[in-house]
């Protein structure tokens, strides 16, 4: 990768975090930020964060684990409070990718239809105008159109997004009595957190199929790699090279030190009985994959 185009791949992925950064002090001093809005963006960021990585990623596409159904709605509503489409069009579109991997098929491949400072655009946001919600339920998500209650979810999603934007509205007049803090909770809970979220969730798509590292050797054509610095964010979703060598994991993160927040909800389900039949990939396979292939890097 030209060092320009990596350049602005960091920028674009760092750009929003930096002006959260830069505007926080300021809000805080002409009173737009206040510590309910703080909880208020904490909360929303990681119930629709979990929705998406534990909900639609682990839960749905890939069924890492087992729960009650109406644990399971529970997860796809909080997964529509993200704002990045419904469970079958997310669930079609992931299982997509998987199935053909940065190869001609791939809805957001960077390195297929375009390359370079363009193939990051595509996969980072790009995609979202050109290919969102276009792989075909029927092949891709036959196990939830045949679900009634994913099918409501689905047809409701318009709902769901008022839903996520009245929710931090309601909890800041809850929380300060006034609607000028539900206006600023509406602010960090609503709009700036759904900025974050997206352009952490894009980044899994353009940024951990460009660089990093990789340790497991898959298939040929699969670009996919583990960034570390996106791991607290991503909620354990930028560990996607590990991901992408076993899809069914539960864990992203297959170390101790591989960070995966997700991964840490789900074997508290577990120990509660929220969760069963949690796919875990045990040290001895991680082994036998490196054994048989070696590791491998990606610059």
């Amino acid at each position: 990768m030209k060092p320009f185009d990596r350049t602005v791949n960091l920028l674009g992925v760092f750009v929003p975090f930096i002006a959260l950064v830069a505007l926080a002090p300021v809000a805080w001093h002409y009173e737009l930020l206040s510590w309910q809005d703080i909880v208020i963006f904490t909360v929303m960021y990681l119930v629709a964060g979990f929705g998406i990585t534990i909900g639609y990623h682990r839960l749905l596409t890939h069924r890492s684990f087992q729960t009650f159904k109406s644990v399971e709605y529970a997860f796809a509503i909080a997964g529509e409070l993200a704002v990045e489409g419904s469970p079958l069009d997310w669930v079609a579109d992931h299982r997509k990718h998987h199935a053909h991997t940065d190869v001609e098929g791939d809805p957001h491949s960077p390195h297929v239809e375009y390359r370079g400072l363009r193939g990051w655009w595509h996969a980072h946001v790009g995609w979202t105008w050109r290919n969102h919600g276009l792989a075909e339920h029927e092949r891709y998500a036959k196990d939830l159109t045949e679900d009634r209650g994913m099918r409501f979810i689905h047809y409701t999603t318009p709902v769901w997004a008022v839903v996520s934007f009245a929710l931090p509205f309601g909890l800041g007049v809850a929380l300060t009595g006034t609607v000028i803090g539900g206006l600023t909770g509406l602010l960090w809970g609503g709009l700036i957190r759904l900025v974050m979220l997206h352009h952490v969730t894009w980044s899994i798509n353009s940024v951990c199929h460009i660089f990093g590292t990789r340790r497991f050797v898959v298939d040929d054509t699969d670009k996919s790699t583990n960034v570390w610095w996106l791991a607290l964010p991503s909620l354990g979703e930028s560990w996607h090279h590990n991901h992408h060598a076993f899809p069914r994991s539960a864990s992203h993160g297959l170390s101790l030190r591989e960070i995966d927040i997700s991964s840490l909800v789900v074997r508290g389900m577990e120990k509660v009985g929220l969760a069963w039949n949690v796919v875990q990939i045990t040290p001895e396979r991680q082994q036998q994959r490196l054994a048989a292939g070696g590791a491998s890097h990606a610059a």
